[in-house]
């Protein structure tokens, strides 16, 4: 079943984040890849951009298809953050001053 289906019969968005002895971690509901090297891979999510943070990382699977994404390497964190960072307010500046 495609992302696009489960939207459709469910009305929200999945997203499934499965981390394996913290050295396989696949990730769907996928839209972008945004950056990646060996210690950092963000990636464009429907909920928001995702850092995650390691060594050795490397890419190993990207379906578009599929909205998939497998990063292999020593993984320690997976964080989140809104996709509208940039807008303003979002920065500690903009939000001492809002």
């Amino acid at each position: 079943m495609t992302i696009e289906e489960r939207k459709s019969l469910s009305g929200t968005v999945i997203q499934n984040l499965v981390l394996e002895n913290r050295e396989k971690l696949s990730i769907s509901g996928v839209l972008d890849v945004l950056s990646f090297d060996d210690q950092v891979v963000i990636v464009e999510t429907e909920l928001g951009l995702l850092n995650v943070k390691g060594e050795n990382l490397r890419i190993n699977k990207l379906s578009i298809d599929t909205s998939e994404v497998i990063v292999e390497g020593d993984i320690y964190s997976m964080i989140y953050s809104e996709k509208d960072s940039n807008k303003k307010g979002s920065s500690l500046i903009g939000k001492i001053f809002k």
